[in-house]
């Protein structure tokens, strides 16, 4: 993969009233800044973002990620767009490996923004624009979109356009909103859509509040739109059925007014009871396999589970299936071994009845890099020397570095986050020579060292 780095201290780059196209990784090192003024656009084709430096972006600027291959947002260091746009082609994806920030807009043109478990905070002033069936925002695995706003009386205020319609009588003050793309369930909730909105205001009491809630085909979860209805609750485990007043399967919202006080709200299917509870699902890497683990605390009625594959966690194929227990009161372990994994697939499990009614788990990632969970450039190497390490949770790396005598003359520690981390280690103290590197994390459980020649 090709590279830019940008390092030794404040590299300014200044672009104005042009364009600029970057192809294969940007990469922001320790101590580097990158800026771009006036009204640049900066077009970032199939190329990564990562900032362990100062990332920063006038208040005209647009940055795009285009492109047919799908590409990651990272680093150590925050990332703050002022325009943020998504262009990629082939249902490919953008995909957080942290927590970034948009104080305008994220405008959707094609293809996917993934949260992959990181937020994305709107600020208050960001907004997004463009989302459709075909092009917005994912994040089966987790994460957040954030907003923060006042609303005095509000009607029929969209906030950020996140796609949540507010309705009250009532000043609310400031109010903080949260869109997520996760399946939600817990007591009296078996599944629900993939979207839910937390909305927090400072006045949550008499609010007599209306709530027009929008959604995306793709957002189903394999329930029926026809018969949807909102669900709420106070803390995401204990869920109540609130009913609907209205609702268009057509043009994909569902309505409820009426409503006295706002906590977390979802859609899904009335009585839409746990038939199955899983207690837990677990996908491990095991060489070029990934073993995938779930765990029942009860089952009514169940047939057999269908073991769902997906590599952009909207899309989903068939990989497997296993026999169900029909009933139980007890806990039951079941296995798969996917034999042939996708890098990083996203897996769940498809319970279905012995009526055919069907009810999904959680989504797990395999967070698997079946060829290169480690790897480390340049080689030899002079000034800086950088790692990539896929790891299946977050926790720390050591590193250490040893002379051909076995002395350890550098150490470094490191907190990964889940899935790809892109690391730096400064090699100008050392003298020239051979050294080995040795790397452990995911608690010890993954261990790699390699001989670094140091020029």
């Amino acid at each position: 993969m090709n590279q830019l780095y940008y390092m030794k201290g404040k590299i300014l780059f200044l672009f104005l009233l042009s364009s600029y196209t970057i192809s294969a990784q940007l990469m922001i090192t320790p101590g580097a800044q990158f800026s771009i003024f006036s009204d640049t656009k900066l077009t970032l084709q199939n190329t990564d973002l990562i900032n362990n430096g100062n990332f920063l972006a006038a208040t005209t600027n647009a940055i795009s990620f285009t492109g047919d291959a799908s590409s990651f947002i990272g680093g150590d260091e925050a990332v703050r767009f002022f325009k943020l746009e998504i262009n990629k082609t082939r249902n490919q994806s953008v995909l957080l490996q942290k927590t970034i920030s948009a104080g305008s807009s994220v405008s959707f043109i094609s293809g996917f923004l993934n949260l992959n478990g990181f937020d994305l905070d709107l600020e208050t002033t960001g907004h997004l624009e463009g989302e459709t069936e075909d092009s917005h925002i994912t994040g089966a695995s987790g994460g957040n979109v954030v907003f923060s706003t006042n609303l005095n009386i509000p009607t029929n205020s969209n906030p950020a356009n996140l796609g949540i319609f507010i309705t009250s009588n009532q000043n609310l003050g400031n109010v903080i909103i949260k869109r997520g793309h996760q399946s939600q369930n817990g007591s009296g909730l078996g599944n629900s859509i993939l979207r839910y909105y937390d909305i927090i205001p400072v006045n949550n009491t008499n609010l007599n509040a209306t709530l027009r809630f929008n959604y995306f085909n793709d957002e189903l979860n394999g329930l029926d739109k026809n018969s949807i209805v909102f669900f709420e609750s106070p803390d995401a485990i204990n869920w109540t059925n609130q009913g609907f007043t209205l609702k268009d399967p057509v043009g994909n919202f569902a309505e409820k007014s009426g409503i006295n006080n706002f906590g977390r709200f979802t859609l899904s299917n009335d009585n839409n009871l746990l038939p199955v509870h899983f207690i837990s699902v677990n996908a491990n890497c095991e060489g070029n396999k990934v073993l995938l683990k779930w765990k029942t605390a009860q089952e009514q009625n169940s047939s057999r589970f269908d073991i769902e594959r997906s590599v952009d966690g909207i899309r989903w194929t068939v990989v497997g299936n296993v026999p169900a227990s029909n009933n139980s009161n007890t806990e039951i372990d079941y296995y798969f071994t996917d034999n042939s994994p996708q890098q990083n697939g996203f897996y769940r499990i498809a319970e279905y009845d012995l009526d055919g009614k069907v009810q999904y788990s959680s989504v797990v990632r395999s967070l698997c890099d079946t060829t290169d969970l480690f790897k480390l450039w340049p080689n030899p190497v002079r000034e800086m020397a950088f790692i990539n390490i896929v790891s299946n949770s977050g926790s720390q790396a050591m590193i250490k570095i040893f002379d051909r005598k076995g002395a350890l003359v550098k150490e470094q520690k490191y907190t990964l986050s889940q899935g790809n981390n892109q690391l730096s280690i400064d090699m100008r103290s050392l003298t020239n020579g051979i050294y080995s590197l040795s790397v452990n994390w995911n608690n010890g459980q993954m261990k790699k060292t390699v001989q670094v020649l140091k020029q």
